[in-house]
């Protein structure tokens, strides 16, 4: 996710309806609004407040600061494309520490550029900084190590899940363990694997499978297309420290007027800096003046990617491998999903508008790629065990849970509808702590 943290709008959830495609949502903003607060507040995403509809602001920290070229490049962008806007990443790094996050041990990111390593700051939202502390402290987290959930129990007459059927990772030896409610939050994929592979009398093609749809309306964002190129001048000037973030450009088209000869739209995220010595890596020089060369920075160059929606089709699926079995007994996946004409002709639009940007901004040099790109790369995988209103066209409703089994929710980005063009993962959070509330609610009130 490279923690960038973006709410999904009306705009997303009322798409497929709008136009036709697939199935609606199940839900609309509203719905998700105060769960997307809640772990805002917990989390801590730092950005800026734009007030634009397709991409509602979140409860930020203050915003890490641009650097010279990138603030000067928006400026350009700014006047000489309305509606057009760059801003700082919304990014799950803390700014500023407040009481809900010094709590748990964290502290604000230094800007040593330490998020490889796990962040020894806390300062990244991760789950071993951020979720399972707290839940530690509660004396009611067991942990399980090594173990590779291989289906989920389902008891026929009591029309329920029992609990999951794992296999130790060392041992291979398998194991159940039993719950009043089964959450399956196993990434996309992950989960609808267990999910094909928990079959009974009752779900005889995969847990809660009736509609069908289980495995089918794979999702992936499409990327590694955009410009870059080169900022003459401010060499007197450069950046303090290792900002872990770079600049966003939200959605502008198919919004308003615009309107475009496809479907949905992108968003770029990208940014400046200057180069360093790798600049001269190919010069196979050497002496005095060449290492002295190579102390200083190079120029300052800017960059814009593309991240665009891929619409959701029947026919990109994920399903499993009849024969073939992984050493812990699971079957293989195995895709068949493509990106179609809906997806490259916007592509053709990432690629200019992103060299069209940068030309007018003053930038140099400025070379555009388009470098291909799968169902799979931009590893946002989406889709699979959607929601929906209808148990016949959906795998879920509204609430996350499996239709017919009241007590199993699958909460992570197998659920999608449509995948929007920002980054999910803040989406799949604000999912998970709304389902987790009904849950209770629900338990409380003896209807699961």
């Amino acid at each position: 996710m490279g923690r960038q943290s973006y709410r999904l709008s009306d705009i997303d959830f009322e798409a497929n309806a709008k136009e036709g495609v697939a199935i609606d949502w199940p839900i609309r903003y509203k719905d998700v609004a105060p769960w997307y607060s809640y772990v805002e507040k917990f989390v801590g995403i730092s950005g800026e407040k734009l007030n634009l509809p397709q991409l509602p602001d979140s409860e930020f920290l203050p915003p890490m600061e641009m650097y010279c070229v990138e603030k000067e490049v928006r400026k350009r962008i700014e006047k000489n494309f309305p509606g057009r806007v760059m801003t700082i990443g919304r990014v799950a790094n803390l700014s500023k520490a407040g009481e809900a996050q010094l709590g748990v041990g964290r502290a604000p990111c230094q800007y040593r550029n330490k998020c490889s390593l796990g962040c020894p700051y806390g300062a990244y939202f991760s789950t071993q900084s951020c979720t399972l502390p707290p839940a530690a402290k509660t004396g009611r987290l067991t942990l399980r190590p090594d173990s590779v959930v291989t289906e989920i129990l389902y008891d026929e007459n009591k029309k329920r899940a029992t609990g999951v059927r794992i296999v130790d990772a060392v041992t291979l030896q398998p194991k159940e363990y039993f719950a009043k409610i089964v959450f399956v939050c196993g990434s996309a994929l992950g989960s609808t694997a267990i999910l094909l592979n928990s079959k009974s009398n009752r779900f005889p093609n995969g847990f809660g499978n009736d509609s069908g749809e289980l495995g089918h309306n794979l999702m992936d964002h499409h990327f590694r297309t955009g410009a870059s190129g080169v900022w003459e001048g401010d060499l007197d000037k450069y950046y303090i420290g290792r900002r872990a973030n770079g600049i966003y450009v939200p959605r502008y088209r198919n919004i308003g007027t615009d309107k475009r000869d496809y479907l949905r739209g992108f968003g770029y995220q990208g940014g400046g800096s200057r180069t360093g010595w790798q600049r001269n890596i190919a010069e196979m020089s050497f002496g005095a003046d060449y290492k002295d060369e190579l102390t200083k920075p190079g120029p300052w160059t800017m960059g814009l990617g593309g991240f665009g929606e891929t619409l959701p089709y029947h026919e990109n699926r994920m399903y499993l491998d009849k024969n073939e079995k992984d050493k812990w007994g699971m079957p293989l996946v195995v895709f068949d999903a493509e990106l179609k004409e809906n997806e490259k002709k916007m592509r053709i639009d990432m690629m200019n508008d992103a060299k069209e940007m940068l030309e007018a901004s003053g930038l140099k040099n400025v070379r555009s790629y388009d470098n291909g790109s799968y169902l799979g790369m931009a590893i946002h995988e989406m889709g699979t065990a959607r929601m929906g209103r209808d148990p016949k066209t959906s795998v879920l409703n509204a609430n996350n849970q499996v239709h017919g089994v009241k007590n199993v929710f699958v909460t992570d980005g197998a659920c999608m509808v449509s995948t929007s063009c920002v980054n999910p993962s803040l989406t799949y959070m604000a999912l998970t702590a709304r389902a987790a509330d009904f849950a209770v609610k629900e338990m409380k009130r003896q209807n699961i």
